[in-house]
């Protein structure tokens, strides 16, 4: 039984590190998550870590975690939780506060309902049943991918005839970024549109090496695509997002970027390298993957409910 439920603030967040780092080893079998991960979730703009956060305590030891943040200022809420196998109870006292929670942030912005999301292993430790009696269901799966890497990958790849790519050096390269960002995601699931501050936090831009974000251009379309990547994890080279504009797919762009990233990542002396894909994708990306030699790391769940 849990001895404390309460809010979290930004100096937990080594602890809250240490229960995600023991989540992961139960569900995929090693430590994945780094601290300044967690840091940038808690500080996360949409974030009121005194109403929308949750540790649950057994004695001095966390054993669940929960936190709510609200980008679409609509009905669309995201949440996080947490919970050892063998403190379930802790876990519901938590899922019980977040749908509080969230229908109030959701009525807050002028939605008669919430609509939650929440992502979970495939196999996750919180029992599920927990969340089917409370209303939620599975609509979407995604898939950690992995691939290894060898040094002899570190040359980049030959750009195809009237295609460039550079580094994103500048302001105003970030800002072309976020511009090829909103377009080229516009329509995917769980996609919400964001200002371009608001999507600087969302990819952590202030720790981001934006020497790992590529901007790729043809002659005669101008800047078509980009690649954001991330070379803070232990676990992995981290690939965060791809994407091209409608226009120019089906042109080998998204290779061309994925193969400039694995050699990014080669010449760091990196062994492998990942990212996460929704497998319902429209735009072919798991296709994509998969021929540039990624396999599946493990899988996720999407998990939705609406409250009224």
């Amino acid at each position: 039984m849990s001895s404390l439920l309460r809010p979290a603030s930004l100096a937990d967040a080594p602890v809250i590190t240490g229960l995600l780092n023991a989540v992961d080893v139960l569900e995929i079998g090693r430590e994945e998550t780094d601290l300044h991960t967690v840091e940038a979730d808690l500080r996360h703009p949409e974030t009121d870590l005194g109403r929308d956060s949750w540790l649950a305590f057994d004695g001095e030891r966390l054993v669940a975690y929960g936190l709510l943040w609200d980008e679409s200022k609509g009905e669309r809420i995201d949440a996080d939780h947490y919970v050892l196998p063998d403190h379930q109870s802790a876990g519901a006292r938590i899922l019980d506060a977040m749908q509080v929670r969230a229908l109030h942030k959701a009525r807050a912005n002028g939605a008669e309902r919430a609509v939650v999301h929440l992502h979970l292993n495939v196999a996750p430790t919180v029992d599920t049943g927990l969340l089917r009696a409370r209303g939620w269901t599975v609509v979407r799966r995604y898939h950690v991918l992995r691939r290894a890497l060898g040094p002899g990958e570190a040359l980049p790849p030959t750009a195809p005839a009237g295609v460039r790519v550079r580094f994103c050096e500048t302001e105003s390269d970030r800002m072309r970024v976020h511009e090829l960002y909103q377009v080229s995601f516009a329509g995917h699931f769980d996609f919400q549109q964001r200002a371009y501050g608001p999507w600087l936090h969302d990819v952590d831009g202030e720790r981001l090496d934006w020497s790992l974000v590529f901007v790729v251009s043809t002659d005669d379309l101008g800047d078509v695509g980009f690649l954001i990547a991330r070379d803070d994890r232990e676990a992995m080279g981290w690939i965060r997002s791809i994407g091209v504009l409608r226009e120019a797919r089906g042109r080998g762009l998204g290779g061309f970027l994925l193969r400039h990233a694995f050699a990014a990542f080669a010449g760091r002396g990196r062994d492998a390298v990942g990212l996460g894909v929704d497998t319902a994708n429209a735009t072919g990306a798991p296709e994509l993957y998969a021929r540039n030699g990624m396999s599946v790391h493990y899988a996720v769940d999407t998990w939705e409910v609406t409250l009224t």
